[in-house]
């Protein structure tokens, strides 16, 4: 039987968990993504967001990853309130730099994406300057001058488009070198870089050398097009991996859900149906299609931890039960002889 039931006794015991490849301590295998805060998918109130970040605390989450980008500022400003009820030296705290916010003008909404949010407009900004003045923010919003991880965000190809190569190159030449030197000074503990397709990831995986790879959708129960690849220049690199959207945007939690979401998009009959074809799979062997979601990036030697989202504190506490949850090695025998999983599929023994 697979089971990775018991590291939350261990997350009790250790006072910081650290995701940092410097650190002694042992990295907690579950965290919580902070994007839900900033009202991306739906609006939440206050009191909503400082009862979902306390039912994480309570589970014994003690790794928050979040962004400016998220809400423009709000799910930064709701993880700083919450931070200040806390031992901040108790929480590892990851943020995203690469886009500069400056206040809307009088009169003007400047409001993109997101359901709600702030009202900022932003530049993107991937230089050495650039990246000083996200931090600053960043440290203001969050209400405290530490940050322990930086993620390079948003730097992909089809999201840059024509932007890309400028963007990239701000990066080599100033960008990444002053990340680096903030680690080397002790001012943070690791330096990664966030991907959401896996095009960028093949690429990123040679590219740059930083301590992780935070991934989005590149690496989930639903593909693993990048095992032989990016998964493995990681390993052969020394990079760690952390699996951000592990329910692959929510298809992987309830595949029935007629406005269910993969890779940020409505799903199609295609990815619902295998959705289901690996829920049957699950079920059949007494366990939930989220928990297999949540542990099956773990299983690979590569992947350091999960960063589930949520937006109430009944969603934390189902991502605590799906993280522990007893899982047996036939569950993932089966899905590789059923052709859902690909063979070579870390899936322990």
């Amino acid at each position: 039987m697979y089971r990775h039931g018991g590291y939350y006794a261990v997350m009790h015991r250790n006072k910081v968990q650290r995701v940092a490849l410097s650190s002694a301590i042992r990295p907690s295998r579950i965290g919580f993504g902070c994007a839900p805060l900033g009202d991306i998918f739906e609006e939440i109130t206050e009191r909503n967001a400082e009862e979902t970040l306390r039912a994480a605390w309570d589970g014994g989450v003690r790794f928050f990853d979040t962004a400016p980008w998220y809400g423009h500022g709000l799910s930064e400003h709701r993880l700083g309130t919450f931070l200040r009820s806390v031992d901040r030296p108790d929480v590892y705290i990851s943020t995203k730099v690469g886009r500069v916010y400056v206040p809307a003008k009088r009169g003007e909404d400047s409001r993109i994406k997101w359901v709600g949010g702030l009202n900022f407009g932003v530049t993107f900004d991937y230089t050495a300057g650039g990246f000083a003045k996200s931090i600053a923010q960043s440290q203001m919003r969050l209400g405290t001058p530490t940050i322990d991880a930086l993620v390079i965000h948003d730097l992909d190809r089809g999201y840059q488009g024509a932007d890309f190569e400028r963007h990239f190159s701000d990066l080599k030449e100033s960008g990444l070198e002053y990340l680096k030197s903030l680690k080397a000074a002790g001012e943070i503990s690791a330096v990664g870089l966030g991907i959401n397709t896996l095009e960028d990831f093949t690429f990123m995986a040679d590219a740059v050398d930083v301590d992780f790879f935070l991934v989005a959708m590149p690496y989930t129960l639903m593909d693993q097009r990048s095992l032989p690849g990016a998964m493995a220049r990681c390993i052969d690199r020394g990079i760690k991996v952390v699996i951000g959207a592990p329910y692959a945007s929510g298809l992987l939690v309830d595949p029935e859900n007629p406005e269910a979401m993969y890779n940020y998009l409505p799903a199609t009959d295609e990815h619902r149906a295998k959705a289901l074809a690996l829920r049957d799979i699950a079920n059949a062997h007494g366990v939930a299609l989220g928990a297999a979601a949540l542990q099956f990036p773990l299983l690979h030697p590569a992947v350091q931890t999960i960063i589930p989202g949520a937006m109430s504190p009944e969603q934390v506490r189902q991502n605590c039960a799906n993280a522990s949850a007893e899982i047996p090695q036939e569950m993932w025998l089966e899905m590789v002889s059923a052709g859902l999983i690909v063979p070579e599929s870390p899936i322990g023994s």
